[in-house]
């Protein structure tokens, strides 16, 4: 549906949100025979997974990596939808030409983060809900690039990350991708599903029998609706439940969103660097960005960017991304490198008025706030995302299976019986 598309009047179950959440509660609540509508304000499906199309590549300016790819649920789907999935291994571990890193320095850092943690889980393990920055040992020289990894894991310096949350996630160190992107990936699941884009949220009413949903096309009614938007928007109450429920307010405002940036830049002679390696910036600061040389062989740069950071850079405009990346790049590979760079696209989360950030971490002593998010509200309102994922936060497939849990609890509600999740 677009959005001249007329907006009807009501709906036993709403969907809000067109994300991997949406996508995936949707998918299943069709499947069960449920009649749905699912909400979207933006003008494509897809949220925090898109794809777009520059120089004849298929970008992905939000999520790229298939992350515990050997479990991961959307893996299977790739070449169901078509698409090629790429098996390389990322280059996380490495410095290309050894730049500012000895192979001997580069050891010891590896080192230096799995005691840090193994520290986190330690504390995690005895019950602790502090800062992980707490654990880093003060005489580390790698404590500053410790940082700016935990900008690109979580959008946030160790210092506002939880070591419960930290140690909660769950890695199989196994990552893929998809070659025609991972946005791509997510859209195409939600082809054919009931979505009116152009349609943002403002309030939802329960005061009455029915939920009364307030959007910006009119009113819409509903039983039972899936709320899948980031939690900026509930914590800011963007989207605004009346009565407000206090405990949801405050889970959100513990688990917020933090930003990771990416740009991308064509770079001539590429043939100079080897295909899918990677260089970092500084190594004694968080203030540095990591950089994926030639991803998938193309003649690009993807640059990341994490953290104060990257918002920073992000309040001065794209621009500074390319102009960072530019003097950093310089600073390791020689003054006339910027020379050979042209920025492709960037991307601007944070500034995204349905998102207001990259992904979720949760804040130091608030411990449970992504299960207080997931607790449904009266049995009619189900929340989902990947801020509710314990195990897969900040995931494109958490949210996917954050979905399909929460149509399962609106499958229950209406006294459907709910298969496994494997039994699709």
């Amino acid at each position: 549906m677009t959005a001249s598309t007329p907006l009807p009047a009501s709906a036993a179950v709403v969907v809000i949100g067109a994300g991997a959440a949406g996508i995936a509660a949707a998918r299943r609540l069709v499947q069960a025979g449920v009649d749905i509508l699912v909400l979207e304000a933006r003008d494509r499906i897809g949220g925090r997974a898109h794809t777009i199309e520059r120089d004849g590549h298929a970008l992905d300016l939000g999520c790229g990596w298939l992350h515990s790819a050997d479990e991961n649920v959307l893996a299977d789907q790739v070449e169901m939808q078509g698409l090629t999935l790429d098996r390389t291994p990322p280059p996380w571990e490495s410095q290309a030409f050894n730049l500012g890193m000895t192979p001997a320095e580069q050891a010891d850092f590896g080192r230096a983060f799995g005691d840090f943690e193994d520290r986190v889980a330690e504390a995690a393990g005895r019950g602790e809900d502090r800062a992980c920055a707490e654990l880093f040992d003060p005489d580390c020289r790698w404590n500053g690039r410790m940082d700016a990894i935990s900008g690109a894991l979580n959008g946030a310096r160790f210092g506002e990350v939880s070591t419960q949350d930290y140690d909660a996630y769950r890695d199989t160190e196994v990552n893929w991708r998809v070659r025609e992107g991972y946005g791509r990936l997510v859209a195409g699941l939600g082809v054919g599903l009931p979505v009116v884009r152009g349609c943002p949220v403002n309030c939802i009413d329960r005061s009455g029998l029915r939920l009364r949903l307030e959007t910006a096309r009119g009113v819409v009614e509903a039983d039972k609706v899936v709320l899948t938007v980031p939690t900026r928007l509930l914590a800011d109450e963007a989207v605004r439940i009346d009565p407000p429920v206090p405990d949801l307010l405050e889970a959100a405002a513990s688990v917020p969103l933090g930003l990771a940036s990416k740009l991308h830049m064509a770079v001539e002679g590429h043939e100079d660097f080897a295909a899918d390696s990677q260089l970092w910036g500084r190594t004694d600061t968080a203030e540095t960005a990591g950089y994926h040389l030639r991803p998938f062989g193309r003649p690009m740069i993807e640059a990341y960017f994490g953290g104060s950071l990257a918002w920073g850079l992000e309040a001065e405009g794209p621009d500074a991304f390319f102009a960072f990346a530019a003097d950093e790049l310089s600073e390791l590979l020689g003054s006339s490198f910027r020379r050979r760079l042209r920025p492709v696209a960037a991307t601007m989360w944070g500034a995204d008025p349905w998102s207001g950030g990259a992904y979720s971490h949760v804040l130091p002593g608030r411990a449970g706030a992504r299960e207080a998010l997931a607790r449904p509200i009266e049995d009619r309102l189900f929340l989902a995302g990947e801020a509710t994922s314990i195990p897969f936060y900040g995931t494109a497939h958490g949210a996917w299976m954050e979905g399909e849990r929460a149509a399962d609890q609106v499958l229950v509600s209406l006294g459907h019986e709910v298969r496994g999740r494997d039994g699709e």
